[in-house]
Parts: structure tokens; C-alpha cells; sequence
């Protein structure tokens, strides 16, 4: 395989956090507001990254096992199958996500984590133990299922901390009206 076809196949699950970043990016252009950037971002990340990537993995498994197996290292399994349906589930949480409550989010990025986070062992496993360098076990889909689930428990967090700093009171440095005195003149 040659050195452009190996990064080229690397980069591939890249796709989906560039096109999470840039689409967030984008649209929180010139958005003030902290809560919703963080909002957008959270949607972005859902859609794009957990989605979209999730629902690609789903189709690729599916319609492409032998060039899935063959770019990840192995032969072709019956466990493409599984992979492909697991990845189903991913994808419907992500898709769920984006118009979802904090905890409808942080159960995602749980759940997308307790998944991604396994494979990502797994994948480190067969490079050291078995000196698998395929460009589907150690390239790109590394970055993917560490960040994607780390970034959208991150921002779930972070959104639930900027809500809660506005929601409590705000006090003011300036003394009330009914504890002024009157200026003796």
C-alpha cells in the first residue's frame, strides 16, 4: 500500500470531526451568547461527529465488510454484522442527542464512550501485541473514538455549568435603596 493510500485511508474517520468543527464553527460566527455556542456545538457534535460518522460505519460494515475488515487488519468476520448494528445504535443516539436534555446527552456520550473507548483499547491491543498498523486500527478512527465521546460528555458539562451560573441570582455591589441613608446637608 502505498504512503498516500495508507494516510488517505487513515483520515477517513476525520471526516466527521471536521465536518462537526467547521459546521459549528460556521454557524456560531459572531454568536455572542456563551450558552449558545455551546449549544450549537452540542448539536454540531451530535449530528456530524456521533451521527453521521456512526451511520457512515453502519453502511460501510454493511455494504463493504471485506474492505472494512481488510483496512482494520482482519479477515472478514461475522462480526461486521454486530460492529455495523452497534454503530446503528450510536448513530440513533447521536441523532437523538442533538435536540436532547443534558442528561439525553451525557447518557450519549456515556454510552458512545463505553463503546468507542473499548474499541480504542482494542485497537491499541492488536498494534502493540500484534503489530496490526492498518490504517483502520491505528489511524484516524483512534483520534475518533477518544474525541467523540469526550467532547460531547465535555460539552454536556460545560453547557449544564453555564446554565447553572445563569439561572442563580445575580447580586449587586450597589447598596439597596431601603439601606441608603440620607445625606446630612
Amino acid at each position: 500500500m502505498s504512503t498516500t493510500s495508507y494516510l488517505a485511508q487513515a483520515a477517513v474517520p476525520l471526516i466527521w470531526l471536521v465536518i462537526a468543527c467547521v459546521g459549528a464553527l460556521v454557524r456560531t460566527r459572531g454568536v455572542q451568547d456563551r450558552a449558545a455556542r455551546l449549544e450549537t456545538w452540542q448539536r454540531w457534535w451530535a449530528i456530524a461527529a456521533l451521527g453521521c460518522g456512526s451511520l457512515w460505519m453502519t453502511v460501510s460494515f454493511l455494504t463493504i465488510p471485506d474492505v472494512m475488515a481488510e483496512a482494520i487488519g482482519f479477515t472478514r468476520t461475522p462480526f461486521a454484522f454486530e460492529i455495523a448494528f452497534a454503530n446503528l445504535g450510536l448513530a440513533f443516539l447521536g441523532l437523538r442527542a442533538a435536540s436532547g436534555s443534558y442528561r439525553e446527552r451525557m447518557t450519549a456520550g456515556i454510552s458512545a464512550g463505553l463503546f468507542l473507548w473499548g474499541a480504542t483499547i482494542g485497537h491499541l491491543y492488536q498494534w502493540i501485541a500484534n503489530g496490526d498498523n492498518a490504517p483502520g486500527n491505528v489511524g484516524g478512527v483512534l483520534a475518533y473514538d477518544v474525541l467523540i465521546p469526550a467532547v460531547m460528555i465535555i460539552l454536556a458539562r460545560r453547557s449544564r455549568t453555564v446554565q447553572n451560573l445563569a439561572a442563580q441570582p445575580q447580586f449587586s455591589t450597589e447598596p439597596s435603596a431601603d439601606r441608603r441613608r440620607p445625606v446630612a446637608g
